[in-house]
Order: structure tokens, then sequence, then C-alpha cells
């Protein structure tokens, strides 16, 4: 997959999921004011997938896309859920993940209105630095809820402490 390559673009229904071999990719939108946003990021061994297009058959609100090169392993829908009928222990797998996949969400949700973008930053440095040292900074500002200025002040702050 080549940088910029999109994956699902918003208005179209999802067909299939990605497992993510190498790179880094992103779902984003536009919100209310046109300005793009970063909703989350997908790195090697994440799971794409726009659950709501898929389960639902309802078209996207999100595009996917390719921030750096990458290898996917494209999954088609109709093919797993053929597996799900037959394979007990993938259903308690699918189960698991989207438990996992809730609660991250929520503790996401919940970090944004309870820690500081410092922190939010610093957790994402920890957490996930694939993200920082390959994307660009306007994609990981509009991720942490700031502007590209608060996040260039913040890792300015953070090289000089």
């Amino acid at each position: 997959m080549i940088q910029g390559t999109s994956l699902l673009k918003a208005g179209k229904i999802a067909r299939e999921f990605y497992l993510i071999e190498n790179g880094v990719f992103r779902s984003c939108l536009y919100n209310y004011d046109g300005n793009e946003v970063t909703i989350e990021f997908y790195c090697q061994n994440d799971i794409l997938i726009e659950s709501f297009s898929l389960s639902h058959r309802m078209a996207s609100k999100e595009n996917f896309q390719a921030v750096t090169n990458g290898t996917v392993r494209k999954i088609e829908y109709i093919i797993f859920e053929q597996f799900l009928y037959k394979m007990e222990g993938l259903r308690e797998w699918g189960r698991i993940w989207s438990t996992n996949q809730l609660y991250l969400l929520k503790q996401r949700s919940i970090d944004s209105l309870t820690i500081t973008a410092t922190e939010r930053y610093l957790n994402l440095i920890k957490d996930r630095p694939e993200i920082v040292r390959h994307c660009p900074l306007k994609y990981i500002a509009s991720y942490l809820g700031i502007t590209d200025t608060s996040l260039s002040r913040i890792r300015k702050e953070i090289t000089t402490a």
C-alpha cells in the first residue's frame, strides 16, 4: 500500500477489513467546520475496521488511508462471517476484541476530558511511539484535539524540560 492510498472513503459502504502487517494508517473525517480530524491510528498487528459500516451495511462517515507505505491483508466480511459461523473460538475472539475496542474508546474519551494535552501526548509517545515517529504533526494534533501550534509548543516544552 502506498502512502496516501485510500482504503475506504466516506460515503462508501465497507465490505472488508484489514490486518496491518506494517506501516501506519489512519481514519479521519471532516468536522462541522470542515476541518479534517484524525479519529484513530492503526499500526502493525492492528485491525483496521469500520465497524458500523461493515456490520450495519451503512455508508461510512470516515475516510481510511495509508499515512506511510505499508502492507495489509484484506479480509472480505462475507468470508469472515462464514468463518464466524463455523469456528466457535473465532466468535469468542471477536467478542473479546470488540470489548477491548470499546474499553479503549471509552478510555480515550475519558482522557480527553480529564488529562491535559501534554499528558495525552506523553502517553502517545509511551504507548504508540511509531505514530509520533511516522505521522505528520497535523494528524497527531487533530487526534489529540489540539492545534498544530499547541502541539509544537508542547513538544518544545518537553524537549527543554
